[in-house]
């Protein structure tokens, strides 16, 4: 599948990817990572969540995003919160900021996005020596007949392209390109989490995916949102929902 256009389903991602938990903010110091006072520039930012929660806790951040649809978003999200973010149009592996003025280079929800090679190097440009590049992700996690399992196999009937089902939310391929972009000190962190999704707001998170809105023409998207309403309602007709989810993050140095 070519790489998706979220700002496609800006609405939806803003409204429903709520992005990682405060749980993941809170344990980042287990990876040696210190928010506070920290000059950061989060790359493909999206809706702004990741940056929003650098922000909160004391950070100045720039989040790079090549949608303007979404960072649109973003701002909204950010005056409606109190925060302050700087956003600026660019590819993570070309961002046009100056050269190793950051503490930290963030990736959330993003890194498989991108030309990995190209970003390393730009983050290492980006970054101060000793300065930590970070990786993360918060992905759902698919149980035999749960409702992810059950929401997965329904977006592969709409989108046969789509090849990012059945994940179990861990990430050895940050590590490795952590080491290989020659990045020291490198350390993980990973969690189990279950959130908590009302029938319209899992149907909102899930058109908000790359199978969904992101990929597909609108017509197709509200036959699939359809489908997976009357799913929910048959299999699953409790509301709220618990989804399980992972966090997994990896963490590595610009050598000194």
């Amino acid at each position: 599948m070519t790489n998706p256009d979220f700002g496609r389903a800006a609405k939806d991602y803003a409204r429903h990817r709520g992005g990682f938990p405060p749980e993941f903010f809170d344990s980042l110091d287990e990876i040696a990572i210190d928010v506070e006072g920290a000059r950061i520039v989060d790359l493909g930012t999206g809706a702004g969540t990741l940056a929003r929660g650098f922000a909160r806790r004391g950070a100045e951040v720039i989040a790079i995003d090549i949608s303007e649809d979404l960072m649109r978003e973003a701002r909204r999200l950010d005056r409606e919160s109190g925060v302050g973010v700087e956003y600026v149009t660019a590819p993570a592996e070309e961002t046009g900021l100056p050269a190793g003025e950051f503490d930290i280079v963030a990736a959330g929800q993003c890194w498989w996005w991108f030309d990995p090679g190209a970003a390393l190097a730009e983050a290492t440009r980006l970054l101060k020596p000793g300065g930590a590049l970070l990786l993360a992700s918060w992905d759902w996690i698919p149980q035999p007949g749960n409702v992810v399992d059950l929401t997965e196999r329904l977006i592969e009937s709409h989108n046969p392209d789509w090849l990012k089902g059945g994940g179990n939310g861990l990430h050895p391929e940050f590590i490795v390109d952590l080491q290989g972009g020659g990045f020291e000190a490198v350390t993980q962190l990973t969690f189990p989490l279950d959130d908590t999704y009302t029938h319209e707001s899992w149907r909102g998170r899930v058109r908000a995916s790359a199978g969904v809105a992101a990929s597909l023409s609108q017509d197709r998207v509200d036959v699939f949102d359809q489908e997976l309403a009357a799913l929910l309602a048959e299999r699953f007709p409790g509301d709220p929902i618990a989804i399980p989810h992972r966090v997994f993050a990896a963490a590595g140095r610009k050598p000194i």
